[in-house]
């Protein structure tokens, strides 16, 4: 896993929303992009990051409205970055270090080129393994 580089299997796709984004648009962006976050921003600023999972645990199951919710209210604010020449190995021990799932993955300037995923490593690097199965295989919707 180690001569593997986080930028050999992160996905380049990012969809930044403003913080004032209601969650319901929120959630139309992720699956019309077929991604499940989305980063948040505060101007020229990352302000931090939203998954599908904080619209269900911090929206739907508190019974608020996710059309008079904003991203900005749900997001997580501590956001987690890499560089894109890291090892796969480096990106694992971190989202572990962390307990995330997702991390930001910058260039050696600290530009946002992408984000990595606990599913993207699996399905990347390791596609037979029972994590890489279930993380590639089709949507059930």
């Amino acid at each position: 896993m180690a001569s593997h580089r986080v930028i050999d299997v992160m996905t380049k796709k990012v969809v930044y929303l403003p913080a004032a984004t209601p969650l319901d648009e929120a959630a139309r962006a992720m699956r019309e992009a077929d991604i499940g976050d989305v980063v948040v921003t505060e101007g020229q600023s990352l302000a931090g990051m939203v998954t599908d999972r904080d619209i269900v645990v911090r929206a739907v199951a508190e019974n608020r409205q996710p059309s008079d919710i904003t991203v900005g209210e749900v997001a997580s604010h501590g956001i987690v970055m890499i560089e894109q020449t890291a090892t796969v190995t480096e990106a694992a021990d971190l989202m572990r270090e962390r307990s995330v799932r997702r991390i930001l993955v910058c260039d050696s300037e600290r530009q946002l080129v992408g984000i990595v995923s606990l599913g993207d490593l699996a399905v990347r690097h390791d596609p037979d393994s029972v994590l890489g199965e279930i993380s590639g295989a089709k949507p059930n919707n």
